[in-house]
């Protein structure tokens, strides 16, 4: 088993799981690489030492087994620009709050290799969504792809910005709003839900354009094949704008056409039967609980 390990380096109390895991991949006999900057994180633990790294550009390659993530879901979002398309499967410990992404709890961190080898799990494709543009965006020229979402919004102002959009060259809308996401079915439980969009489930062949504070109250969700090619230009009174692909934002002139379709690859999620998409959403939304006492 070849395992890669990556975290965020603010959170001590990753520390005392890491090591948890190491044991159980220990007795698998596993061939553990960590992420650098979160191995110097981690390596003041005198247990942690001699492991090989990796980075986002050498170290990976498709002969791992499983990519795991110590943070929240924000942290898996990273994690795809390690991974990209090497089809290596990935699975979040959750160090914080339950996420969607990150389903396992810290406290059952063995369980996420004992699952593994008792195949008690299935691997899930998610599909992202890439941009272009007729500008070159060189903080996007090697990583343009997203798996929550796309999202256009207004910078250095408070009035809302215009987003007039195309589908597949066909004019559907100018939405007139603070801004636009372009979801996939994995972002449908992100931004785009708290924007008052729907949740999707992981493996539908579906995107979701939602406005973000619409002045038009019938400017609602639209859901769309994910074969459709979204076309956004924003115009408005400032005359840049903010376009971000999860968590990595841009500022762009007004006017930029950017083109938004699915990506050519997928991220493989690691869903243990144990973990499954439909129960995180039943704790996560309080689905099935009787709230009336």
């Amino acid at each position: 088993m070849k395992v890669a390990i990556y975290g965020q380096t603010y959170n001590d109390d990753a520390t005392d799981y890491v090591l948890e895991l190491l044991d159980e991949l220990e007795q698998h006999n596993a061939a553990v690489f960590f992420e650098k900057g979160f191995y110097d994180f981690v390596v003041k633990s005198e247990k942690i030492n001699n492991f090989s790294t990796f980075t986002e550009s050498t170290g990976l390659d498709a002969s791992f087994d499983m990519f795991v993530s110590f943070g929240g879901d924000g942290t898996i979002l990273r994690a795809i620009t390690f991974v990209k398309d090497l089809g290596i499967p990935i699975v979040g410990v959750n160090t914080g709050r339950l996420g969607f992404l990150s389903t396992f709890k810290k406290e059952d961190v063995r369980k996420v290799i004992q699952e593994f080898v008792a195949k008690a799990y299935t691997v899930v494709d998610r599909s992202l969504v890439a941009v272009s543009s007729n500008v070159v965006i060189p903080e996007f020229d090697s990583i343009n792809f997203a798996l929550n979402e796309v999202t256009v919004s207004r910078k250095d102002t408070t009035s809302m910005i215009t987003v007039e959009t195309t589908l597949n060259d066909e004019y559907l809308n100018s939405y007139w709003a603070d801004g636009l996401i372009v979801s996939t079915p994995t972002g449908s439980t992100g931004y785009s839900l708290s924007c008052g969009g729907p949740v999707i489930t992981p493996t539908a062949k579906s995107l979701v354009i939602t406005p973000i504070a619409p002045h038009n109250l019938n400017a609602r969700p639209l859901v769309i094949s994910d074969n459709t090619v979204v076309k956004l230009k924003v115009s408005g009174r400032e005359k840049n704008h903010l376009l971000s692909l999860d968590s990595r934002i841009v500022t762009l002139e007004n006017g930029t056409e950017i083109t938004v379709k699915k990506a050519d690859f997928t991220i493989k999620m690691i869903e243990y039967t144990s973990e499954s998409f439909l129960k995180t959403l039943r704790n996560k939304l309080l689905w099935g609980e009787d709230k009336r006492n």
